[in-house]
């Protein structure tokens, strides 16, 4: 099991932005994928307070349900990137 859970919409360009970072940089993540309705999303709402994706969880690192592509990419950048 990875330290990052990534809940995602299959074919949503904010999450595939995300995953292509953790791609880049070879990070291994274990996928949820979220119902298309925002009312059946209970267990995103639970993580980070709001039934938007993406939404990352970083075991690890103590993040708890970060949303928002720009700011997980960042994180992700500034956490695992090469220094």
């Amino acid at each position: 099991m990875a330290n990052i859970t990534l809940y995602e919409l299959p074919g949503c360009p904010f999450c595939i932005r995300v995953i292509n970072k953790l791609d880049e940089l070879g990070l291994e993540y274990d996928s949820i994928e979220v119902p298309r309705a925002h009312s059946q999303r209970e267990e995103v709402k639970e993580v980070s307070g709001q039934t938007g994706v993406p939404v990352i969880v970083d075991e690890e690192h103590g993040v708890d349900g970060m949303a928002e592509s720009r700011d997980i990419i960042e994180y992700l950048e500034e956490t695992y990137g090469s220094a």
